[in-house]
């Protein structure tokens, strides 16, 4: 029946293989009307069904998504039809190059290294992660240098973009010590068999004065407390030892310790000691 296949169709791979379909539902679809997803990524292949289906609120499938999905210069064919109380509804069928959908990471390990001295920064990055590029020059990138506003030094939000660059690095040239920035770069194709609409963005990389100053302002806040610290601990430690030595008796030296008036004293106890003695005798009686 006209008006029941589904409409505006669009397939996405993301995150090298995950891959999401989505569509509208017929202009005259009812709301008992269901639609079933069928694809394979051959000619010869036969078709494999829809696992996990999005539905909208009537219950109705409105897309499907996909895991372990290789791109591997493939084309793929759908197929969606459905039904309507009981009876069959039109079809919907597309055939898609896959590498043409694909949503491209951000380049990997952004990093940002600057010299004040020479008043240029050296921004560094990899190619994005793909499941089917190996070579480095299929990639273009494009970058965005923002200068952060600062309206205590009456500084504006500007900002510079790039969007030809081949290599994996580039020279920032306006770098000022006293401005705080921030980069992110994006990629797309370079001639290859890689989707011609821009991939993500990667997560903005901030550097300049602000940065700088927070990790002096955070060294000089953390050398006294660390000082403090040690001093702390080293009286606690020395009381400690004082108290200890205190506590311990001192071993007594029969030999040494031991004077000549002392000797002569101790003796004469023991002579009245011994004089003083009772002694008791026990006969036996027989």
């Amino acid at each position: 029946m006209n008006g029941t296949a589904i409409e505006n169709f669009v397939c996405v791979i993301f995150n090298v293989s995950f891959m999401n379909c989505t569509w509208h539902v017929g202009r005259t679809a009812s709301g008992d009307t269901q639609y079933f997803l069928y694809w394979r990524t051959s000619k010869k292949e036969d078709f494999t069904g829809c696992q996990n289906y999005i539905k909208d609120n009537c219950g109705r499938h409105t897309g499907c998504t996909f895991q372990n999905v290789t791109i591997e210069n493939k084309r793929a064919y759908f197929l969606v039809n459905g039904s309507r109380s009981g009876q069959n509804i039109q079809s919907y069928e597309k055939k898609i190059i896959l590498y043409k959908i694909e949503k491209l990471t951000p380049p990997l390990n952004v990093t940002v290294n600057c010299k004040e001295a020479s008043h240029g920064c050296e921004i560094r990055w990899q190619p994005p992660h793909t499941s089917h590029v190996k070579n480095h020059a299929c990639f273009r990138y494009e970058i965005v240098i923002e200068n952060k506003a600062d309206p205590e030094k009456n500084i504006k939000k500007t900002s510079k973009t790039e969007r030809s660059i081949t290599e994996h690095s580039y020279i920032f040239e306006s770098f000022s010590a006293e401005k705080r920035y921030s980069v992110k770069i994006r990629a797309t194709d370079n001639g290859c068999l890689v989707s011609t609409s821009w991939g993500e963005w990667s997560t903005p990389v901030e550097f300049g004065k602000e940065q700088l100053t927070s990790t002096s302002s955070y060294t000089l806040f953390l050398i006294p407390v660390l000082a403090a610290s040690l001093v702390l601990f080293l009286c606690t430690l020395s009381i400690y030892l004082k108290k200890t030595s205190a506590i311990v008796p001192q071993p007594r030296d029969p030999f040494h310790d031991l004077s000549a008036m002392d000797f002569q004293t101790e003796y004469k106890n023991q002579l009245i000691k011994h004089e003083t003695e009772e002694i008791t005798i026990i006969e036996e009686v027989t």
